[in-house]
């Protein structure tokens, strides 16, 4: 039987199981009040027993989305700070070089291929993609949850200027979701038809050295090795039995 690392913490993977959840119950209860002309969101809007219950669903959502996305980047810094935890997904400049050669690559300009370490330029870029995108939805969530009390302080355009952007970056995020990540998840050649490492939290050898040779030699070599980087085994899930010259071995 190949080898696996784990690569997600049980933490991280119920953060993403309820986040999943959450997501998908508010692109279900609003993109029908978006496109609330078409057939398919007047179904989905009876089915949930007509549109004042999708809202009420949608913003219960909304809270927990919130809720969530408060609980992710306290975890983050808390770990970064405690030192158990890296800065593996502050992107750098080998992200951009990266992109680059990906580029040259795939356009049959150069037989160069990038080497990633714990998360490439994609994953990063969808990542911040989708913290930025929580930012917007959240704030305008709230301006739309409390109208009158935000125009109490504000100017009373914010009240239909946060309704687009809101209801515009929902849109974006659904896109995102079903194309990049849906992509990324199912329909990649090297993880078709599913990969299951964001719910098992394991990720086999074989894929390490194709997707995470950088890390996977750092893993194995640790950071005094020849293409080690200083500082990652923070990235190393804690309490795993150590490895030569690592202090730390994720094979299981």
């Amino acid at each position: 039987m190949s080898r696996t690392y784990i690569r997600f913490t049980p933490r991280q993977r119920l953060e993403h199981a309820a986040m999943m959840t959450v997501f998908t119950l508010l692109v279900v209860t609003g993109l029908p009040q978006k496109f609330f002309e078409a057939s398919l969101s007047v179904w989905i809007l009876d089915l949930l027993g007509g549109v004042d219950r999708a809202r009420w669903i949608h913003r219960a959502c909304g809270l927990a989305f919130t809720g969530l996305a408060l609980l992710h980047v306290g975890w983050v810094l808390s770990d970064v700070l405690r030192g158990r935890a890296g800065l593996s997904m502050v992107p750098t400049r080998k992200d951009f070089t990266d992109a680059v050669v990906t580029l040259r690559f795939y356009l049959g300009v150069s037989n160069e291929q990038t080497r990633f370490d714990r998360f490439d330029y994609r994953q990063k870029f969808e990542y911040w993609g989708l913290i930025l995108g929580s930012v917007v939805v959240i704030l305008t969530g709230l301006i739309l949850l409390w109208p009158v009390t935000v125009a109490t302080y504000l100017p009373g355009e914010v009240i239909p200027a946060a309704k687009v952007a809101h209801s515009n970056e929902g849109l974006l995020a659904f896109l995102t979701i079903a194309v990049w990540h849906i992509y990324n998840a199912h329909f990649n050649p090297d993880v078709f038809p599913f990969d299951t490492t964001i719910f098992t939290g394991r990720i086999s050898e074989e894929r390490m050295h194709h997707e995470h040779p950088l890390e996977l030699e750092r893993i194995l070599h640790g950071p005094g090795g020849t293409h080690g980087t200083p500082g990652a085994p923070h990235d190393l899930e804690p309490g795993a039995p150590p490895a030569p010259g690592n202090g730390g071995d994720r094979r299981a």
